[in-house]
């Protein structure tokens, strides 16, 4: 994985006639980053036979995705009890006294929530994450290394700033994302006075649904990173990184390349219609042209006379969709739950700019 840039980079999602920029020395995260720290997290927190020890990095797991989803400060999310969640209403109330605030939080989230708290059974006074902050530190640093990060990349406050900056990134507008994150200096304060709770949540809402549906990956459609751009005289390659860690070749013509502005850094979606989709068992997946071969599980079978809809889901939970002939699926004879490969040409990949 490559170190986060530190360029002056613009933000959108400000009010108009207004300007954000990140300074040359912060410490950020992109979103990409941020999703492979969580799968360094997850795959930590059950690599353990001990229930005890995965017990208590799941708790890890947790603060570190409640810092990564809401931007709240460490002491913060070990402060929550029980009775702040609202793991059905998608909400985590942060803070205590007069000055809490309501953030919204993605389903997934919601779910680890609900069940750790099931698990738990602890009265709804008593702090839910009862855990030395040092001790929480050092394993964020040791997960922010694991990605071949920088250790202070994991620091809980460059957590904290990246959301904001993600945020900021997602057309969420600044005095949203200033009360999100509880600043508190009396500029801000007088600033936001004119932002009710109800508009937060409706605007952070509406973030996270697109950020659900970036997490989920709608059918035949990869949210991704550019990592590498290989020109050429009248195309070029574009490489991008998935949410899930998937590499997804596309091939455009130059002038696309400069008119949609792309670089390496740049956020895209990948998508990939159905007949464009190959389908091959396990035997035949190396012997193509194919630059982007994805193995995964047959979820579904619908044949018509003519042909048939395979749908095939990978391991990081994105489904393809492929549209074969009846004949071509009698040949393989694929069924639900077996092994397939899905196979598709970078010409066939269409990217669009977020």
């Amino acid at each position: 994985m490559t170190a986060p840039h530190d360029d002056h980079i613009p933000v959108g999602g400000q009010p108009e006639g207004s300007h954000f920029s990140i300074p040359p020395n912060a410490k950020l995260l992109d979103t990409v980053q941020l999703a492979e720290m969580e799968r360094s997290c997850r795959a930590w927190a059950e690599d353990s036979p001990r229930l005890d020890v995965c017990r208590s990095r799941q708790r890890i797991l947790l603060i570190f995705l409640l810092i990564r989803h809401t931007g709240a400060k460490l002491h913060e999310v070990l402060e929550l009890r029980p009775q702040d969640f609202d793991p059905e209403g998608r909400v985590v109330r942060i803070g205590q006294g007069g000055v809490s605030r309501a953030v919204e939080i993605p389903d997934d989230l919601a779910g680890e929530l609900r069940a750790f708290l099931e698990a738990q059974a602890m009265p709804l006074e008593e702090a839910l994450f009862r855990v030395d902050p040092g001790h929480v530190r050092r394993k964020f640093y040791e997960r922010a290394e694991a990605c071949g990060l920088p250790r202070d990349y994991g620091n809980p406050s460059a957590l904290r700033r990246s959301r904001s900056v993600e945020l900021l990134r997602g057309n969420l507008p600044l005095l949203v994302v200033q009360k999100l994150l509880g600043h508190s200096t009396p500029n801000l304060t007088a600033a936001l006075l004119d932002v009710s709770e109800e508009d937060m949540q409706h605007a952070v809402r509406r973030h996270i649904d697109r950020e659900n549906k970036r997490r989920t990956s709608a059918r035949n459609a990869f949210f991704g990173k550019i990592v590498e751009i290989a020109k050429g005289d009248i195309q070029s390659e574009v490489v991008l990184r998935t949410l899930g860690g998937l590499r997804i070749s596309s091939v455009i013509t130059n002038t696309s390349l400069k008119r949609m502005r792309l670089k390496i850094g740049t956020f895209v979606t990948a998508e990939i219609k159905a007949p464009w989709v190959l389908i091959a068992g396990s035997a035949d997946a190396a012997e193509n042209s194919a630059e982007n071969r994805l193995q995964g599980t047959v979820a579904a079978v619908n044949t018509g006379r003519v042909n048939a809809e395979v749908l095939v889901r990978l391991s990081e939970g994105t489904e393809i969709c492929a549209v074969i002939t009846a004949s071509g699926l009698r040949r393989l004879g694929l069924k639900v739950n077996d092994p397939a490969w899905t196979l598709f040409g970078a010409y066939s990949v269409i990217l669009n700019v977020e």
